[in-house]
């Protein structure tokens, strides 16, 4: 099967399908806005495990929370947002429970201030989920206008929540409430142009995520082999795109991570195997693409990078490959205008959709989708060298870790 395809499998989407084969946000405190949006009612959740406490970023001692994302439509899979803590020093998890009333939650991050998780519901009718950490209440849920949304981010200021529709091609804004919750969708824009690439059927949203200086947000869209650049209204919510990024034909662009500086970033290529070093003008939010570089992939088996990371120090970055089933370590030179591949080790599971740092950088999550585990290692600060913390940790169709 074509990796660029988007085949549909029973209502699946090419992601999901792929991944069902054979199988991070620092805790920063922001102040409530003054006139936030008005807070939907709360939708009742099931009662969980008692919540673990949290802890500031970087904080030692005692185990901080983990949680796990999952699809619950598929065989073996989660019955929902699965928890967890980790000893921040050994990497060890231990598993706390399932929450459940969020459906396919694929992808999760959490608000600034640390008090609200958010999930997309990976389904044909697409919808984000907010979830009140303390009592770990579902606040309720709300349309992102597409289907299958597969990743979403909370903007800096904390006010607004970007999420991206796989399926249907479409990224979404919806403003967030003072006590966390999810107000009407304020902006959805569909990418019609330009015409999909090679082997797609269609545009597919991967990702949307803010710029470090906060001034753009950019969507990743595999199917048109684009990154638009959007300028967020965070008055309104509304997006005006303000210029677009193409890949090389067929590159199936899937994630962006920044260079703590600021200029520069570094784009995972899903379909062709690659990674590219882009340049980023932070006045005009315009991106340039680089050359295709290796993933690190041996060549024996089909790859699809996934995600790619970049230490907080800017000295290294890792990439994720499902199929090789590997880490790629490569050093970040030049101010971060450059990335050397250095080597690759096993992930110590099958199929690595998604990775995380820790809040402090120590650690690295990897969840394993095919092989239902997430596997830690811990990073060494010097060299940036991966060694793996004990066995994975079993967890149901593991998409998506997320350490606080």
């Amino acid at each position: 099967m074509s990796s660029g395809a988007d085949a549909s499998q029973g209502g699946w989407s090419r992601r999901r399908f792929l991944g069902a084969l054979g199988g991070t946000a620092a805790v920063v405190a922001v102040p409530a806005p003054a006139s936030a949006p008005a807070d939907p009612e709360s939708t009742p959740a099931a009662t969980p495990a008692p919540a673990p406490s949290t802890h500031p970023a970087g904080k030692a001692g005692g185990p901080h929370p983990l949680y796990l994302g999952t699809y619950t439509s598929v065989d073996g899979g989660g019955t929902g947002i699965g928890l967890a803590t980790y000893d921040p020093a050994t990497g060890q998890i231990t598993g706390a429970g399932t929450l459940t009333g969020v459906a396919d939650p694929s992808y999760l991050a959490v608000h600034p201030d640390g008090r609200t998780l958010y999930a997309v519901d990976e389904q044909t009718a697409g919808a984000v989920t907010a979830v009140r950490l303390a009592d770990r209440k579902v606040l309720g849920s709300r349309s992102t206008g597409g289907a299958g949304p597969c990743h979403l981010s909370v903007h800096p200021t904390g006010r607004w929540l970007l999420s991206a529709n796989y399926t249907s091609g479409s990224v979404a804004v919806h403003p967030i409430g003072t006590s966390g919750a999810l107000g009407e969708r304020t902006a959805l824009v569909k990418h019609s142009s330009p015409q999909p690439g090679p082997g797609q059927d269609g545009p597919h949203a991967h990702q949307f995520v803010t710029s470090p200086d906060g001034g753009h947000v950019l969507a990743v869209d595999l199917g048109t082999d684009t990154v638009y650049t959007y300028r967020l209204d965070t008055t309104k919510g509304t997006l005006t795109e303000v210029s677009q990024a193409h890949t090389r034909a067929g590159a199936g662009p899937r994630h962006l991570t920044f260079h703590p500086g600021g200029r520069y970033a570094y784009l995972a290529n899903e379909v062709d195997d690659t990674v590219a070093v882009c340049a980023y003008d932070p006045a005009t939010g315009a991106l340039t693409i680089g050359g295709p570089q290796s993933s690190g992939s041996t060549g024996s088996t089909t790859n699809y990078p996934a995600q790619i990371l970049v230490t907080p120090n800017g000295s290294y970055a890792y990439l994720a490959n499902r199929g090789d089933n590997t880490l790629a370590r490569y050093a970040v030179e030049a101010d971060g205008a450059r990335l050397r591949l250095l080597d690759t080790v096993p992930v110590s599971g099958d199929f690595p959709r998604q990775i995380a740092f820790s809040p402090d950088g120590t650690l690295l999550f990897a969840a394993n989708q095919k092989s239902g585990t997430v596997s830690v290692f811990h990073v060494d600060g010097a060299t940036g060298q991966l060694r793996l913390a004990g066995e994975p940790f079993a967890s149901p169709v593991a998409v998506c870790a997320l350490p606080l």
